[in-house]
């Protein structure tokens, strides 16, 4: 999975709220300064290449785009990368630098096990 740009994610985050969208819908769901619609047109194109975006023909010249990859699978896709690039695709290191670093406490972790071990959380 290619990795989005900040701004790449913005647009992503609206389309999983919303869903299928003309780019003037999208336009219009920014504050003030909204960016050009030209800019979102660009950058929306670059989703769909990328695969996180598709479109259909409203009409001759109108398009509304909707996301194919769900937020989840682009969650699972994300962790996958980092654990993948930072942590030699092993789990287990992404889990021992939490625990390392304090981020997760011993008593979470035992606490995660027993969840896992009956079935609550996989």
């Amino acid at each position: 999975m290619k990795p989005l740009t900040k701004r790449e994610e913005e647009i992503m985050e609206r389309y999983w709220d919303k869903g299928g969208m003309h780019i003037r819908e999208l336009q219009a769901l920014y504050d003030d300064p909204k960016p050009h619609v030209n800019t979102l047109s660009t950058l929306v194109h670059i989703l769909e290449d990328k695969g996180f975006l598709s479109h259909k023909a409203v009409t001759a010249k109108s398009y509304k785009y909707f996301p194919v990859l769900s937020r989840d699978d682009y969650r699972r896709g994300s962790l996958k990368n980092v654990v993948d690039k930072f942590f030699g695709k092993s789990y287990l290191g992404v889990v021992s630098a939490l625990v390392k670093d304090e981020n997760v406490s011993l008593d979470d972790l035992r606490e995660l096990i027993k969840k896992v071990e009956e079935g609550g959380e996989r």
